[in-house]
């Protein structure tokens, strides 16, 4: 206990084969809205700036109809955020957007993969992103793959859709993707800072009635926490 030594139990395992990519974070375009004048007009106001959150009907700028000249409210399709904003007070409007408002409670990872990929990624696939930038993780989901790839630098855009209801995933963020291409299981795994070197031999220390004694053993596949054992331990 002094020298931080812990013990635990050998016993089943589960392995995963994952492929490592890059990928950047990006609004789910399923969920985004552009916001116009109903009709040509002089903008009035401008309530709301890029970035600040809006409710679902809430006003984010006037327009004075060059017609009528009646004053009207242009109101956000949607709950979210404006991530643009093309409109100031005094300009004509004509027929550009004014505004975009986009809810990010979901949003997608864009991955670019080489061409031997294609085989081996497909939708409904599980994922793992991770930030090295901000050390968080979640769990998401391939939802889509490119058929045919990029000529200009010969990728293959796959996307995976990840819930973000508290935010904390920001587009323009840099991510790293696994996918998990197959997953199997094996009777006998041990905790990987369990195994150690002695005599050019890989080892185990097994806790007996005199102490620990170190037993010979022969691994198979690992993964950042955990290796199988095919011989020298039993489960339990």
């Amino acid at each position: 206990r002094g020298a931080g030594v812990e013990s635990g139990g050998a016993g089943p395992g589960r392995f995963w084969e994952q492929l490592s990519r890059f990928g950047s974070i990006q609004p789910n375009p399923d969920r985004g809205r552009n916001v116009g004048a109903r009709c040509p007009g002089v903008i009035r106001s401008v309530s709301k700036r890029l970035g600040d959150p809006v409710r679902q009907g809430e006003t984010l700028g006037t327009v004075e109809s060059n017609e009528s000249l009646q004053t009207y409210a242009l109101p956000s399709p949607l709950t979210g955020v404006v991530t643009a904003r093309n409109a100031n007070p005094g300009e004509q409007t004509g027929e550009r957007v004014l505004f975009t408002v986009a809810d990010l409670s979901t949003v997608w990872v864009e991955v670019a993969l080489f061409p031997r990929d294609r085989s081996r990624v497909r939708a409904d696939q599980s994922v793992r992103v991770k930030s090295s930038e901000t050390g968080q993780a979640a769990d998401g989901k391939v939802v889509y793959v490119a058929p045919f790839g990029s000529p200009g630098n010969q990728t293959l855009a796959a996307r995976v859709l990840l819930d973000n209801a508290d935010g904390r995933w920001a587009p323009g963020l840099y991510v790293t993707v696994e996918v998990t291409l197959a997953e199997s299981e094996v009777p006998v795994a041990v905790r990987n800072e369990a195994l150690q070197m002695l005599d050019e031999r890989t080892v185990v220390f097994a806790e007996g009635a005199g102490g620990f004694q170190p037993l010979p053993v022969q691994t198979g596949r690992s993964d950042g926490q955990a290796t199988e054992i095919v011989s020298g331990l039993k489960p339990g």
